[in-house]
């Protein structure tokens, strides 16, 4: 095993680790109706659950890796001199955590040198997990269960299903017609996806997660696990990145069928 295998593999089990416990923090505050909710200002909806649990994954990160940079969606960037940068999302669906739908998750994502090395995607209410890092796969598992290996499907999309998250998000880049094209060719559209769309493509019962809008905590985590299952991750160009803006997480055997759509609409306002 290599020092940097090593260093990477230490990362992995503290993201996991850090991901359950924050997933902890926001399960005594989700469902609850006293639950005080603000707005940022971009009017996307926060509360004491974002908050305390991503100040809970900072200081462990911070305990065990006081040289690695962080990365997150509610606190200021704290900078380091690793090449390791953590980059976390408390929760990844809050629209979802506020009204007590459980398919919101916390993501912990890490890179080295700016390519992304470690993904856990944790669903606290759902008690269901799925992890990666870079040449050792993709692992899922749920509740104390053992985890198993994490794998995309091997169907089309005539045969299988699109998820997305926020459908007026199609309409405020211009993509609406990506999205009806889109709908048209998979026999099955949901929405509610988030990070949890693409724990659902990682695990092989979603074929496509696609995202017109995406922050990088939302796509950090994502894309290890995605392509460690075997799958694709790219922008809607076809470029295996994380830091584009938007997302395109499948099974590999639709990616050239969906990227022929999105190619046509990849250029954001």
């Amino acid at each position: 095993m290599t020092n940097q295998t090593s260093e990477i593999k230490c990362r992995l089990e503290i993201a996991k680790s850090i991901a359950h416990q924050a997933g902890k923090v926001t399960l005594q505050h989700f469902q609850q109706t006293e639950l005080a909710i603000e707005r940022k200002s971009d009017d996307s909806p926060v509360t004491i659950a974002d908050r305390s649990a991503e100040l809970l994954m900072r200081q462990e990160i911070q305990s065990h890796f006081p040289q690695d940079a962080i990365l997150g969606e509610e606190f200021k960037d704290l900078s380091g001199n690793s090449g390791y940068r953590w980059i976390l999302d408390p929760i990844d669906g809050t629209k979802s955590f506020i009204c007590g739908i459980p398919l919101y998750s916390t993501l912990v994502g890490v890179e080295y040198q700016g390519t992304a090395v470690v993904g856990v995607i944790h669903l606290p209410a759902l008690n269901e997990t799925v992890y990666a890092s870079r040449s050792q796969g993709a692992w899922h598992l749920i509740g104390d269960s053992a985890p198993i290996p994490a794998r995309v499907s091997n169907r089309s999309l005539t045969n299988g299903c699109l998820v997305t998250s926020q459908l007026d998000l199609f309409e405020h880049t211009s993509r609406q017609a990506a999205y009806r094209q889109l709908e048209e060719k998979a026999y099955i559209t949901r929405t509610w996806g988030d990070g949890y769309g693409y724990l659902l493509v990682s695990t092989g019962r979603v074929e496509v997660m696609i995202d017109p809008l995406m922050e990088i905590w939302d796509a950090a985590a994502i894309q290890p696990i995605i392509e460690e299952a075997g799958g694709t991750f790219t922008d809607w160009q076809g470029n295996p990145v994380f830091t584009s803006g938007e997302g395109i997480g499948t099974n590999g055997l639709v990616a050239k069928e969906v990227l022929e759509i999105t190619r046509q609409y990849s250029n954001k306002p």
